[in-house]
């Protein structure tokens, strides 16, 4: 009598996750040779993904320094930072 520690359904698992990985790998191994011959090619695709992570950090920095400056308008005490073109009309009605 023999007894198992896995099932049919590990085993296919198994056989799925070492198929995936030899993939990966054939990939990888692939990915490694194109950058190789292709050296100049890659460095302009690598600049140009710099370039626009740069811009987008730009962007994204002078939107903080904007929005921090209207919040220390706000907490300024200046009636004009938050309220601008805005007036409160307050209707009291008093029935006596």
């Amino acid at each position: 009598m023999s007894f198992r520690f896995y099932s049919n359904a590990i085993s296919q698992a198994s056989r799925n996750f070492a198929a995936g990985l030899f993939i990966t790998g054939l990939l990888l191994i692939g990915f490694g040779f194109l950058v190789y011959i292709l050296r100049d090619l890659f460095a302009i695709f690598a600049s140009i993904v710099f370039f626009v992570g740069g811009v987008g950090c730009g962007i994204t920095a002078v939107k903080i320094f904007w929005m921090q400056r209207k919040i220390d308008k706000i907490n300024s005490g200046d009636p004009q930072g938050y309220r601008e073109n805005v007036q409160i009309h307050i209707e009291e009605h008093h029935d006596e």
